[in-house]
């Protein structure tokens, strides 16, 4: 019986997946597993069991992954499961920017007592009139499961779409449109595109990567979205362009004191993943990378350690260790399993950073002797008896 804890409301349609061997408790630290979405977990100290913690969403930014690495709780997210619903918010923040639609319904709400209404209409409507994004260029940086449903479904609107992303993976490629340009630097799509959305991670590389700089080479003009995360703008320099004209419209999904009112900022709050649908997708997901890793070891979209699988074991023993990414490591841990005389059928080791991750499938199972010998070898986190 595993014991789970949720920090924040998860869709009950992923809930329902856990099934008769997880129990749910209502304090974090009993909980072997965590279920979360937005609650800050720096400040909170984890029970020894903690073994897994689920971000029912894309940013892990609320979670300790460094720290959680170093305990062995293994940490995961849920890439693309919101992805259309963020899409389809992206697509309604250009229309947003391009006609002043919200501006006219202010407009109506405001004089909706006046008996001409319709008449009056006519002659205001000219204030609120925009342009089409049918032939506009659209400039997107990052090409992952947000970033290509964007540019694919620009193209269906007419607009010619450049995409920027040196890392795109070889299954994002084969998704994308051949009708995009791919582009290879970045400062092209600043120098041509009439609309700029951002959909990378938040990172030390990429916080603050729209600012003075690169508006400068921006046509006059511009709008510019993000949907992703908030420090990605230095919001104080592009209040500046906004209020010199060098900027249209700013679109963020983040209030803050900063942007909120400001005029020519379209601020939304934080709708980008909020639809029944996205919730749900992230909840079952969450929820099955859980178990996967609960019941079989298996490691899918962590963010803190290597993903690794071996499907479910069909052997009478599987062991899993957590560890440092260290020379010898796997033949220290063999030769523990040699001398007893153990027989290892199948075996994968992955490694990312400073951490690894093994799993051994065994023909006999193996007792709590064998398991003590392996947690005391240096650099192991942790040790954990599968089946």
């Amino acid at each position: 019986m595993f014991q789970y804890h949720c920090l924040n409301p998860i869709a009950s349609v992923g809930l329902e997946q856990l099934g008769q061997n997880y129990q749910r408790t209502e304090k974090f630290e009993d909980a072997q597993a965590v279920l979360v979405r937005s609650a800050v977990m720096h400040d909170m100290e984890p029970g020894d069991n903690l073994l897994a913690v689920a971000r029912a969403g894309a940013g892990v930014n609320n979670i300790p992954l460094q720290k959680y690495a170093e305990d062995g709780i293994v940490v995961f997210n849920t890439p693309g499961a919101n992805a259309n619903g963020v899409k389809e918010l992206v697509i309604a923040g250009m229309l947003l920017a391009s006609r002043d639609v919200v501006g006219g319904i202010n407009w109506i709400n405001e004089n909706k007592d006046q008996e001409d209404i319709a008449k009056l209409a006519e002659k205001q409507k000219k204030k609120y009139a925009g342009c089409e994004l049918k032939g506009k260029r659209l400039g997107i940086i990052g090409l992952g499961a947000i970033g290509i449903l964007v540019a694919n479904s620009a193209t269906h609107l007419g607009m010619e779409v450049y995409g920027y992303d040196p890392y795109i993976s070889v299954d994002a490629a084969w998704s994308l449109s051949r009708n995009i340009k791919h582009i290879k630097n970045v400062e092209q799509i600043y120098r041509e595109c009439d609309y700029i959305t951002i959909h990378v991670p938040l990172m030390d590389s990429t916080k603050g990567m729209i600012d003075k700089e690169a508006i400068s080479l921006m046509k006059n003009g511009v709008v510019v979205l993000n949907l992703a995360r908030d420090l990605l703008v230095n919001e104080e320099d592009m209040l500046e362009a906004l209020d010199q004209g060098k900027v249209k419209k700013y679109v963020s999904d983040f209030p803050n004191p900063t942007t909120a009112g400001h005029k020519n900022c379209i601020v939304i709050p934080h709708l980008g993943a909020s639809t029944e649908e996205s919730e749900d997708n992230c909840a079952v997901m969450a929820v099955k990378e859980l178990k996967d890793y609960l019941e079989n070891g298996n490691i899918t979209n962590s963010v803190n350690y290597p993903n690794c699988s071996m499907g479910k074991c069909r052997q009478k023993g599987r062991v899993a260790l957590l560890h440092k990414n260290e020379a010898n490591t796997i033949s220290r841990i063999t030769s523990i399993f040699g001398a007893a005389g153990v027989n290892i059928s199948d075996m994968t080791n992955k490694s990312r950073d400073g951490f690894a991750y093994t799993l051994l499938d065994l023909e006999e199972k193996v007792g709590k002797d064998i398991l003590e010998q392996l947690s005391a070898l240096d650099g192991i986190i942790r040790v954990r008896l599968i089946k």
